[in-house]
């Protein structure tokens, strides 16, 4: 009996050139499905874009920038002194603010002649640019338990603690981790906390 010849391999897994293309589309339309729908996993439950709006965070945020803040960081961490906040505005909670945090629970904060003390001692803030130092002064207080003292770095430009007194805990819904436009305000906001004065 006559041998009949093996078709060659690549005969038989070779696919034509329209099915290779389907599933070529098929399996790019699947992953790109996938990476939106993790996507909008983040932004929705993670992370929020927000828009600032004002200058009382200047230089450190600028008008109309947009940034993302991170709403889970604080189940995990701590508040810290230094941390750029987002919360609900305590006296009217249909509005939020954007502010850093000076004070922490049980501290006394105390500011004369613009330069701020924590439990006596002068805190050193590079993020407060001189030309943006406020002259006024207030008498100490003492963070409630789960309160935080919150202030703009653009001291002369800001309302914040100063008016309306500490944040409760509650009102604090996220932390801003990265702006993202403009493009020249591209990046992460660093952690830049104040420090006692040597």
């Amino acid at each position: 009996m006559e041998e009949q010849p093996h078709p060659s391999l690549s005969a038989y897994s070779r696919p034509t050139d329209s099915g290779w293309l389907r599933r070529e589309i098929r399996y790019w339309l699947w992953d790109l499905v996938i990476a939106l729908g993790l996507a909008m996993f983040i932004v929705v439950f993670l992370y929020q874009p927000v828009n600032v709006e004002g200058t009382s965070m200047a230089p450190t945020l600028s008008d109309q920038e947009h940034l993302f803040i991170n709403k889970f960081i604080y189940h995990f961490e701590p508040i810290q002194r230094g941390d750029v906040v987002v919360f609900w505005y305590p006296l009217d909670p249909s509005k939020s603010f954007i502010k850093r945090v000076v004070g922490l629970p049980g501290e006394t904060v105390a500011i004369r002649d613009g330069h701020v003390y924590v439990d006596g001692r002068e805190m050193r803030e590079p993020y407060v640019l001189p030309r943006y130092v406020s002259d006024g002064s207030y008498a100490p207080i003492i963070v409630p338990k789960g309160e935080y003292y919150v202030m703009g770095d653009h001291r002369d430009d800001s309302y914040d603690s100063r008016a309306f007194g500490p944040v409760p805990r509650r009102y604090i819904y996220g932390k801003a981790v990265f702006a993202y436009w403009p493009m020249a305000r591209f990046g992460s906001i660093g952690d830049v906390a104040a420090e006692s004065s040597k």
